[in-house]
């Protein structure tokens, strides 16, 4: 619904203009905004609510009603020279009816879509609504995730919905950590396109709001229906990718490897699974320093001179930092089977500390 701040700037603003005082009531003859203390008489105003008249003249006021869908919301007086209040008071009501409308549609798409996304429709209204309100129910959509602090989600929200107000984009959220974009695609938008619009996301909120941000993103959908499956994707990307991948702050669904499955395992299966590979040992209890040099030879390909290049360390110390990890763990990364048992269990591991940190279980 519009708000009392935007109609007290549009009165303020045709004031300016025409010099004419302007007083809006609702229907219950509660004041909403007005340029000036001296208000009309409110019955006067209630009468002419419930009467059939579009507008009155009364002594030097004159009244409108501002109608949405043909109901009277709001009277609004103008009070003044006869002919000069009847003149402007008819171009605010006119402007103040287009942003009741306005307002309305923006209102109505949000609680639409924030039902979509959280499958609280059933099929057969998620297309009826969308035919009410002017929504393509098969144009190429694609859902992002917008993690923002708390504190920062207005203002996020009102630099997206202004960087991406183009028809067809839609900007909603249905929590107060996350953002969430409804891209709808052009003909020519392909995967590049997709993964530069996150990082525009992104660069928007950091220059803007002066935010950093982490920015995921679901499948293309070529239906409506199929739009939540792209919002629990991204909703996905985003947890995984914190888990796995903290280094990056854009993360694709379809990127997320072997993550992606460990994110979909029991916690008590995962923790079995852990206490197998690595007994009463789990790697938090290993020198960090030996587990940092063993990514690093993963991470390699198993090659040992470059490993003890980037490190800066000698062959025989990488030897050695090995050698500790397989003396506490019984692996030796050295070994393929070895090495795919350690980087698993490792991810394993930061699955189930990020989920009894975000008591997920």
């Amino acid at each position: 619904m519009i708000t009392k701040q935007v109609i007290k700037t549009s009165i303020e603003e045709l004031k300016e203009v025409s010099k004419i005082d302007f007083y809006v009531v609702d229907g219950q003859g509660l004041l909403m905004a007005a340029t000036d203390k001296d208000i009309p008489n409110t019955e006067q105003m209630l009468e002419f609510f419930e009467s059939k008249a579009d507008s009155q003249i009364i002594g030097d006021v004159t009244l409108f009603k501002i109608k949405d869908e043909d109901e009277a919301v709001f009277v609004l007086v103008a009070k003044g020279n006869p002919a000069d209040s009847y003149i402007f008071g008819k171009i605010c009501a006119n402007e103040l009816s287009h942003l009741l409308v306005a307002y309305r549609e923006q209102f109505d798409n949000t609680i639409y879509f924030q039902n979509l996304l959280l499958d609280n429709l059933l099929s057969v209204d998620i297309y009826n609504r969308a035919r009410k309100l002017g929504i393509a129910h098969n144009s190429k959509r694609i859902v992002y995730v917008i993690e923002v602090p708390r504190d920062k989600s207005s203002e996020a929200m009102l630099a997206l919905k202004s960087a991406f107000a183009e028809e067809g984009d839609f900007t909603v959220s249905v929590d107060d950590r996350n953002v969430i974009l409804i891209h709808t695609m052009g003909e020519d938008e392909d995967f590049d396109n997709i993964e530069e619009l996150a990082k525009c996301i992104e660069e928007i909120l950091n220059t803007e709001v002066m935010i950093k941000t982490r920015v995921a993103y679901g499948a293309v959908v070529e239906d409506l229906r199929l739009l939540s499956q792209s919002y629990k994707e991204a909703k996905m990307a985003l947890d995984v990718g914190a888990i796995f991948y903290s280094d990056k702050t854009v993360m694709a669904y379809n990127s997320l490897g072997i993550g992606r499955l460990i994110y979909q395992l029991p916690v008590n299966l995962c923790k079995i699974f852990v206490t197998e590979v690595f007994g009463d040992d789990i790697p938090e209890d290993v020198d960090e320093e030996v587990i940092g040099t063993v990514n690093a030879f993963l991470d390699n390909n198993f090659n040992v001179s470059e490993t003890a290049r980037q490190l800066y360390i000698h062959r025989n110390t990488l030897g050695y930092r090995i050698e500790k990890l397989k003396q506490s763990t019984g692996l030796d990364v050295r070994e393929f089977n070895d090495a795919l048992t350690f980087r698993i269990a490792l991810m394993v591991v930061n699955y189930v500390k990020f989920m009894e940190e975000n008591e997920k279980i």
